[in-house]
């Protein structure tokens, strides 16, 4: 285990959950939220869990991503901020 690298990813994984709540389109969030957790399956791997990253991975990464993608096109915006 490379401490350094860990903290190198656990920095950004920081830097991503900050950008994805203060950023103002649903769809930059979302792939900011996909990038969360891609970044958290590369810590787990890190780490040694590889069951773990494989379920962040899937599910994290893949699924709801695409149910947040999914949702972002199907609903509408009432105001034009």
């Amino acid at each position: 285990m490379i401490w350094q690298l860990d903290i190198l990813i656990l920095f950004i994984v920081v830097l991503c959950a900050l950008a994805a709540i203060t950023v103002k389109d649903l769809l930059s969030s979302a792939i900011l939220l996909g990038a969360y957790s891609f970044l958290m399956c590369l810590l787990w791997t890190e780490m040694g869990a590889v069951d773990v990253a494989f379920t962040e991975a899937a599910v994290g990464a893949g699924i709801s991503t695409a149910f947040f993608f999914g949702a972002i096109f199907v609903t509408t915006r009432r105001t034009k901020d």
